[in-house]
């Protein structure tokens, strides 16, 4: 069976080999980004989800606070292997940052007592919904992404940085950008340990 959608998911790999030559305009792919995100499904349309998008010097910083960061938590003699990968992060185009505004979570709360408890699990969904949204749309203009979760130990700084609100709870982090390497082999594990269908 083929089916559009699932050959444009099938498009969406981790990229960790990225480089500054992408296909579209700054402005082109901030556009995708943020047209993704807005069309990302909410819990409630709680519409919870935020997103930075940097390029140029900004995306260089962001990559400079998360090495910056490790580098007084992870021992010299293993730092090697961290500053590389992070290196190759930073050599992408850009990276989206994900966050979820708190004050939509607590007001749904507020409004919502019945469900309270489960407005942060459905604000956690939402923004692994746009993830996946902006991660395919990237990997459907030919654009290189990985997801990565720095967070919480730069959350401070990045939002010093970029004088975000304090309400703003980031989430995950996207380095994007042209492919400079292939994919590895992805693997499934078999259908019959994942799925049951009654009918």
């Amino acid at each position: 069976m083929t089916n559009p959608a699932i050959s444009v998911f099938e498009t969406r790999r981790s990229q960790y080999a990225i480089g500054k030559d992408i296909s579209l305009s700054q402005d082109e792919a901030s556009k995708l980004i943020q047209q993704a995100v807005k069309l990302a499904p909410t819990s409630f349309n709680s519409q919870s989800s935020r997103a930075v998008i940097l390029f140029n010097e900004q995306h260089d910083r962001f990559w400079e606070i998360v090495m910056d960061t490790l580098r007084e938590m992870v021992p010299p003699e293993s730092f090697d292997a961290t500053e590389k990968k992070v290196n190759g992060f930073a050599a992408g185009a850009g990276t989206v940052l994900f966050f979820e505004e708190q004050d939509v979570v607590r007001n749904l709360q507020e409004k919502f007592p019945l469900y309270a408890d489960n407005f942060p699990v459905w604000s956690d969904q939402a923004s692994g919904i746009a993830q996946f949204a902006v991660w395919t749309a990237l990997a459907q203009a030919n654009i290189g992404a990985s997801l990565q979760h720095y967070n919480p130990i730069i959350d401070e700084a990045v939002a010093k940085e970029w004088n975000l609100p304090a309400t703003w709870k980031l989430r995950a982090q996207m380095p994007f950008g042209s492919h400079e390497g292939e994919f590895g082999e992805k693997t499934f594990m078999d259908d019959s340990e994942r799925f049951r269908v009654f009918s």
